[in-house]
């Protein structure tokens, strides 16, 4: 049986049991009341299995109570943490960090939103909101604001117009599925731009993450979404400003504030329950949480949990510092450490900017790592991916090698003055060519060409006749001397 049958069935039976307790209540002690439907349903989603913690060696992950949940960290795409992270569910309003970012991507913070019928009257009234009406004017910077801090719903119909130029908020929804893709979500499809109900409008927790590293990496973003509130000052076309404030209680000064809070986008429906999308940082480890399909308060309960899980069981680890042996495809080609001439100038060289991460119980000797010649940088030769039981841990880009200070390929060992690495501390990250093998091909090369050339110019330039030698010249040469007689007078 699938996790996600499992905990349909799950559900069904917390719903029954709800019915009952509500239906038996009144006869019932205080002391004894049956636990809510959001207890029963927070206890079905922690008995839900959490995939990373299969992975042998792994750090344990805590329970929590969300449906679904992962932790990514930003610049690799590592997964740290892993709850049915590719189960379709519904994101309500974490739903406003690709609308937003995409807005950042595509306008000037000094454009002006101006708001159409259908962006104020599409709105459902009990939804949020901050109550703008139509003719009404912001700029787009203030639009963000009022999206990422208040989660205003029609601030997103009319950002969406905006973008689009059209007064059909509904055609964003191909710019929004078209970027998703680009950013690698794999299972989400989005109808409007903020997340209200529908059955078509859903996405993932690794989706949302994957939407997160782009979000998360724009500092502008991240700083709006930590704002106590939104002031804007009236004008001509804003009669009496707007003021409204920030209830997400995981930034600084809320209830669960978290010290190390990057950025933040809450979410909240009947059918989505509470979601979190949030990033943090500490010790340079950039993570991003997602959990979904979770009860207030503990989506943020969850959120820190996962946090500190991650801060306290993985580590950035530099391959450049860190590798001290690479074959590439065993062929002997290019290789770390002495080449046959002793201390050689590197062609290649691992990037000492690139990092993976990698748990504190699994040592580096365990990892495994395979290499892609299809870089995208032309000043690339490669790139090397690292992993650990089929886990991805990041990648390493293998740069071409232009320092001038690295000495030559032509020193030799033991030569005076030869640069030769440290064999107990120095940098053997780099990657050398193996000279021996170019050369011996290159050889061999030369030789069978040279060889071709040679018996291409005999057969060109000599007859060989049927019959040779001392006889044959002879009998050649006296036929000569009477054809010569023949035609010639007599002699005087």
């Amino acid at each position: 049986m699938s996790a996600k049958l499992f905990h349909k069935y799950i559900r069904l039976f917390a719903a029954v049991l709800c019915a009952g307790s509500l239906a038996l209540a009144p006869a019932l002690p205080v002391e004894a009341q049956a636990p809510s439907a959001a207890e029963l349903l927070l206890a079905a989603n922690r008995a839900l299995p959490v995939q990373s913690n299969e992975v042998p060696n792994w750090p344990a992950g805590p329970v929590v109570g969300a449906e679904s949940a992962i932790l990514m960290e930003l610049q690799t795409g590592t997964i740290l943490y892993a709850k049915n992270i590719h189960q379709r569910e519904y994101p309500a309003s974490t739903t406003k960090i690709l609308t937003t970012l995409i807005a950042a991507e595509r306008c000037q913070m000094d454009e002006i939103v101006t708001f159409s019928h259908d962006a104020v009257f599409d709105t459902p009234w009990d939804s949020s909101h901050i109550a703008m009406d139509v003719g009404q004017e912001l700029t787009m910077e203030q639009c963000l604001n009022a999206i990422l801090i208040r989660s205003a719903n029609e601030v997103c119909y009319a950002v969406a117009e905006h973008i689009t130029g059209t007064t059909d908020w509904q055609v964003f929804s191909d710019i929004m599925n078209e970027r998703a893709g680009e950013l690698g979500c794999l299972n989400t499809h989005f109808i409007n731009p903020n997340g209200l109900p529908d059955e078509d409008h859903y996405t993932t927790a690794y989706d949302l993450a994957m939407i997160g590293r782009a979000f998360f990496a724009n500092e502008m973003l991240c700083k709006i979404t930590l704002s106590p509130r939104i002031d804007f000052p009236a004008t001509d076309k804003l009669p009496q400003g707007k003021l409204e404030n920030n209830h997400m209680e995981i930034i600084p000064g809320g209830t669960y504030a978290y010290e190390y809070i990057v950025g933040c986008k809450t979410g909240y429906t009947d059918d989505a329950r509470s979601c979190l999308v949030s990033c943090a940082e500490k010790d340079g480890l950039k993570l991003i949480c997602v959990v979904m399909r979770d009860e207030a308060p503990n989506h943020y309960e969850d959120t820190i949990s996962l946090f500190e899980y991650g801060f306290s069981n993985f580590e950035r680890v530099n391959v450049a510092q860190t590798e001290t042996k690479y074959n590439i495809d065993n062929t002997g080609l290019f290789y770390s450490g002495n080449d046959i001439f002793g201390s050689s100038r590197p062609f290649l060289s691992l990037n000492k900017e690139d990092f993976i991460v990698l748990p504190r119980t699994i040592p580096f000797e365990e990892v495994s790592s395979s290499i892609s010649y299809e870089a995208a940088d032309e000043s690339q030769a490669a790139v090397i991916s690292y992993s650990y039981q089929e886990v991805p841990l990041g990648t390493v880009r293998v740069d071409f090698n232009a320092d001038s200070q690295e000495p030559s390929i032509f020193d030799m060992e033991g030569e005076e003055g030869a640069a030769a690495p440290d064999q107990n501390g120095g940098d053997d990250s780099v990657i050398f060519v193996n000279v021996r093998f170019l050369l011996i091909g290159a050889a061999v090369l030369a030789g069978l060409l040279l060889l071709w050339l040679i018996v291409h110019l005999i057969l060109k330039n000599y007859n060989f006749s049927p019959r040779s030698g001392r006889r044959g010249w002879r009998k050649r040469n006296r036929h000569r001397r009477r054809g010569s007689r023949k035609h010639r007078g007599p002699d005087f």
